[in-house]
């Protein structure tokens, strides 16, 4: 499969008709609410940026994104073009139309300041984190850390062995590379654009990104 494969999109979809253009800051959290029908499109403007992500019923916050029910519902450990992101109630809120991309995990989830110490050493216990960028964004909706549950990391590339043994590589995306993702139901979209410096899933280096969304007419 190559990744002509992969991509799906409307030529419809332009600058001119699209509805939110948001600009995300390397390291920096975002949210917005995203209408049934609408479709998103998250790219990875730079190259080898991860983007953490968590989804949620914009009319009810309890339902939210399952990583176990969407692994389980397509029979893989991998999003791409067709995988329908399932929620805690096993319905569907979005589905991923169009992927340039190719290798999106959805396993390693977030980088904290805890996880930092343990993987590479006391001294990064207080660099920024996904989970810092997760918790100040949902605050701003009401929830709290609690409401934090396993995300989605578009752009990450992370193998995983026969073993069940996975590490975090070098990324594959390249600047421009974009994932779109029709919503099935009205979401809270979420976002950490992940600051991790000490290893290779941002490239040593956190970039901008981007997210754009054009309504259903498109």
């Amino acid at each position: 499969m190559t990744m002509t494969d992969f991509i799906q999109t409307a030529p419809g979809r332009t600058l001119e008709n699209v509805a939110q253009d948001h600009y995300i800051p390397a390291e920096a959290p975002f949210s917005a609410v995203i209408r049934k029908g609408q479709t998103i499109r998250i790219e990875d403007t730079y190259g080898q940026q991860a983007v953490d992500t968590l989804f949620y019923n914009a009319e009810d916050f309890s339902e939210r994104y399952s990583n176990q029910d969407t692994m389980r519902e397509q029979g893989a450990a991998y999003i791409s073009t067709g995988t329908r992101i399932i929620s805690n109630e096993g319905r569907v809120m979005l589905t991923m139309t169009a992927d340039s991309c190719g290798r999106h995990d959805t396993s390693a989830g977030a980088c904290s300041c805890e996880s930092n110490t343990v993987r590479f050493g006391h001294q990064t216990r207080y660099l920024h984190a996904c989970r810092d960028n997760f918790v100040l964004e949902v605050s701003k909706h009401g929830m709290s850390k609690r409401d934090i549950v396993p995300n989605i990391n578009f752009f990450m590339n992370v193998p995983i062995e026969p073993s069940g043994e996975m590490t975090i590589v070098d990324g594959i995306s390249g600047p421009g590379d974009y994932v779109e993702l029709k919503a099935e139901m009205d979401i809270l979209l979420v976002i950490s654009n992940c600051p991790q410096i000490n290893n290779p899933c941002n490239g040593f280096d956190p970039t901008p990104i981007r997210v754009l969304v054009w309504d259903s007419e498109i």
